[in-house]
């Protein structure tokens, strides 16, 4: 066994040197056998020429000046009228064509949903992954909850339309940090009464971070600091655990893929699908309009002519404020990492694309062991990590297309914690709320604070103003404000107000009995 243990030390250092990182052996005489054990297995997966060529790659990115590439902004082009589809701004009937098409494919079990859900919530504060984070809401749920709640009335929905009983199969790529975490938060919940089998947990490969001069980091003396390699990353994990493999054998042909962080994200959105389908798309994202041009989202453009998400940190000012022939932004899609892409495409990509996928530069700050062996945490960026994105495959599409929603009602991204000024729990929950009471009111609630005094109805509240009523809807309930004026219309509710399923039973008999009562106080929040 010595002399296996030797030959396993050899080999790994011979491959570290060719791929001139030997240093993170520095401390091996130092180890136990146990530390050792972990630091050869880590390090055992690492090719030489791929591992040389990363820590090239980000020494020379590094390098590199920062701000817009030179000539960029005239090869730069909005999105062509023809490639665009807009949920707000559609006639109706137009939309009400989308919606039955998404229905059709999700009612055929077509559809599944794929959460990127790799990154760790460093920004947010926290040690554990983003999807098990509660931004107090009255219910107390996750976003995973939330999101698989979401998963299950569109399916019933879905069914209800077309007599079936259909699947939506839940993809869920996590990383070394997300995947043990997330696997015992779905155990412990009963996965949220989804079936086990049809939530697919798979990991995306970790790449080393770099000094910026090119050396990869120790970030203990037996573990390299490591980092997962982007939401691009996708498409090697879909390899690795023949994930498409997976769905060609469910039967699955369309692939909804978003980001975990985004609180308002409809899963499946049939509109979105629909448009997709309909449209012949093999390609596709939702887009938001930009808020102002120093907004930091990138834009969904096109670059010599092919589709692609231009980052705002490569866009000038002068380019970003750009007006177009109606005074709105011309480069106003922002990327909100919400996309469709046909099973096809991305067997397509995995085989042939991938490879051509470019890394970007992170620069950030990692904690590292110096010398002499002492961890040492900086203040300031030290390190590179290299990521590759999920949209970059835009460009390899035959048939891209951009579906605009409104932002107030499909996007309040979670990233930040409590001291920052936007994308925070606060902003989070206020977006899912103020979302909830507008339902309410278009459903003809009225609401009534705790002394039965009328509260005003609100549609239009402005930016960073709470409603005048707290009021939740299980997506159990409402997937997106569908059915609830038979459940609400007339009613006197109190704030808070939860709508659940049990509650909603118990609504339609009120409306019988009340006389026009109402139901002022009778169903107090849930705890």
């Amino acid at each position: 066994m010595a002399t296996e243990r030797a030959a396993t030390e050899q080999d790994v250092r011979a491959r570290l040197r060719r791929a001139g990182q030997e240093h993170l052996l520095r401390f091996w005489a130092e180890l136990a056998p146990g530390a050792r054990a972990a630091l050869l297995a880590e390090l055992a997966p690492l090719e030489p020429d791929a591992l040389r060529l990363h820590c090239q790659r980000a020494a020379a990115a590094c390098a590199r000046p920062s701000g817009p590439p030179p000539g960029l902004a005239e090869r730069l082009r909005p999105l062509p009228p023809e490639r665009l589809g807009s949920a707000s701004r559609s006639a109706p009937e137009t939309r009400r064509r989308w919606e039955e098409e998404g229905f059709r494919q999700i009612a055929s079990s077509k559809v599944a949903v794929l959460l990127l859900a790799g990154g760790q919530g460093t920004r947010l504060g926290v040690a554990y992954p983003k999807g098990m984070y509660r931004v107090g809401l009255p219910s107390q749920k996750t976003l995973y909850q939330l999101q698989a709640e979401r998963i299950r009335r569109v399916e019933r929905l879905a069914g209800q339309r077309h007599g079936t009983r259909c699947t939506v199969p839940w993809y869920i790529m996590t990383s070394e940090f997300t995947l043990a975490p997330t696997a015992s938060f779905f155990r412990e919940h009963d996965f949220f009464r989804l079936d086990p089998a049809n939530v697919v947990l798979f990991e995306q490969r970790m790449l080393p971070a770099v000094t910026f001069d090119g050396k990869a980091i120790l970030e203990r003396k037996d573990k390299v600091a490591m980092a997962p390699d982007g939401n691009g990353g996708l498409y090697c994990a879909l390899a690795d655990h023949r994930i498409l493999e997976d769905m060609e054998r469910r039967g699955v042909e369309f692939v909804h893929v978003y980001c975990v962080d985004n609180i308002l994200v409809r899963l499946a959105d049939p509109a979105f699908i629909g448009f997709c389908v309909l449209r012949g798309a093999d390609c596709g994202a939702k887009v938001v309009e930009k808020a102002h041009p120093e907004e930091p989202v990138g834009v969904v453009c096109q670059v010599d002519g092919v589709p692609q998400v231009v980052e705002y940190s490569e866009v000038s000012p002068e380019t970003a404020g750009l007006r177009g022939p109606h005074g709105g932004l011309l480069y106003s899609a922002g990327n909100i990492c919400n996309h469709f892409f046909t099973t096809a495409f991305l067997q397509t990509v995995v085989r042939e694309f991938e490879p051509l996928l470019k890394p970007h530069v992170a620069v950030k700050k990692v904690p590292y062991v110096d010398e002499e062996g002492n961890l040492v945490k900086p203040l300031k960026p030290n390190a590179v990590k290299m990521e590759k994105f999920v949209f970059d495959v835009f460009q390899f599409a035959k048939n891209f297309v951009a579906f605009e929603v409104l932002r107030e009602e499909e996007f309040s991204p979670l990233k930040n914690d409590h001291t920052a000024a936007r994308d925070n729990p606060s902003t989070a929950r206020r977006a899912l709320l103020t979302q909830h009471y507008r339902w309410a009111l278009q459903a003809g609630v009225r609401f009534l604070d705790a002394h039965g005094t009328q509260l005003p109805a609100l549609l239009n509240i402005p930016p960073g103003g709470d409603p005048p009523a707290i009021c939740e809807i299980s997506p159990l309930v409402s997937y997106s404000g569908e059915g609830l004026e038979g459940l609400l219309k007339g009613q006197e509710l109190q704030s808070p107000f939860i709508l659940d399923e049990a509650q909603a039973e118990v609504l339609p008999a009120s409306l019988r009995q009340g006389e026009g009562g109402g139901l002022a106080g009778a169903l107090p929040a849930a705890p």
